[in-house]
């Protein structure tokens, strides 16, 4: 405010909650326990509240100052990626194309995980297998566990996919068009998936470095080609 006032105005009252009321409020979860997992329901209030007021549940007491944050991970992005992927109705495309290996493996799971790695954070295939899996709710979201993200099936992956290339081409410029009536003359379509990543090298070495596209830096040696 000009002369470094400041002016307040009460513009809608909300009323007061009483203990009654509060247990209407409360927050409750579900719990699980046994050996035979059966979900019941709690209560939860912190623990300096001395009077809790009566629940139709069982009522908990948690010491606000020791909870955790412990393995938080990266979901909303995941979530939108995957969305975005069913928009453009991409398993329709790829379940026939792309079935499970003998032992399992989903490489349709491996390619949507991959496919939001490089929308979210693009990066190399060893990062996603190093890092951004385990840092990412793609596991939770797909129902996988660790072993999607083992380093060498982001690569199988990659080689399955390329004698569908021209197909994929042709699908996706239909989804576009009838998605967002797109018009065009020319239309490119990028399919670089290489990328590079390296530590420094040693001082006074005779290395080179290069520009990558995606905004990294590699070394080459002398006499190295690429």
């Amino acid at each position: 405010m000009a002369g470094g006032g400041m002016v307040q105005r009460q513009v809608l009252y909300l009323g007061e909650l009483n203990d009654n009321q509060r247990a209407g409020w409360v927050r409750t979860i579900e719990a699980f326990s046994g050996k035979k997992p059966k979900a019941k329901q709690l209560a939860l209030f912190p623990d300096d509240r001395k009077d809790l007021p009566i629940m139709a549940c069982e009522t908990v007491q948690i010491q606000l100052d020791k909870i955790e944050l412990r393995r938080p991970r990266e979901w909303g992005t995941c979530w939108l990626g995957l969305y975005l992927w069913d928009m453009l109705k991409l398993d329709t495309f790829w379940k026939q194309r792309l079935p499970s290996s003998r032992k399992g493996t989903s490489w349709l799971n491996i390619l949507k995980a991959l496919t939001c790695y490089r929308l979210i954070d693009p990066g190399s295939e060893f990062r996603f297998h190093r890092e951004w899996y385990v840092r990412s709710a793609m596991g939770d979201l797909l129902g996988e566990d660790y072993s999607l993200a083992q380093k060498d099936k982001p690569y199988r992956c990659l080689d399955l996919l390329l004698k569908h290339r021209d197909e994929l081409f042709e699908y996706l410029k239909g989804q576009w068009g009838n998605l967002f009536g797109a018009k065009y003359d020319v239309l490119l379509y990028d399919l670089t998936s290489t990328y590079f990543e390296s530590d420094p090298p040693p001082a006074g070495s005779d290395s080179k470095t290069c520009p990558h596209e995606n905004g990294e830096t590699f070394w080459i040696q002398p006499g190295q080609t690429f």
